[in-house]
């Protein structure tokens, strides 16, 4: 599949064991950085289908806002639960930036959060 790098952010902008959302292009993405590592996934519950931003950071999990459905920042399995899996992307740090490589199609209806839906 082809991907697209984007350039979301200085890789300065997100403390350890902090996240930031951000947009990837079309694709609305979770940075967290763990232990100095970054990660990115995708800002979409499997679960619930809505956005990942405005849950807690607990060590290397994301937890829903909505219902508490938790994810590994690092895989994007669902932890406790039998929910999917939710899509990684590749993240770098190129000269102090944080840069994440999302595809180079556009989210299908259901790769995005439901307030994205229009």
């Amino acid at each position: 599949m082809e991907t697209i790098a984007h350039d979301v952010m200085p890789a300065d902008a997100i403390a350890d064991g902090e996240y930031r959302a951000v947009t990837a292009g079309p694709w609305k993405v979770i940075v967290a950085r763990i232990g100095g590592v970054y990660h990115a996934l995708n800002n979409r519950c499997s679960h619930a289908a809505s956005p990942l931003d405005g849950g807690r950071m607990r060590g290397a999990m994301m937890a829903c806002p909505l219902h508490g459905a938790r994810f590994d920042l690092a895989s994007g399995k669902c932890v406790g639960a039998a929910y999917p899996a939710i899509r990684t992307f590749p993240v770098s740090i190129e000269n102090g930036r944080i840069v994440v490589a999302v595809p180079a199609r556009a989210p299908e209806i259901g790769e995005m959060p439901i307030t994205m839906r229009r």
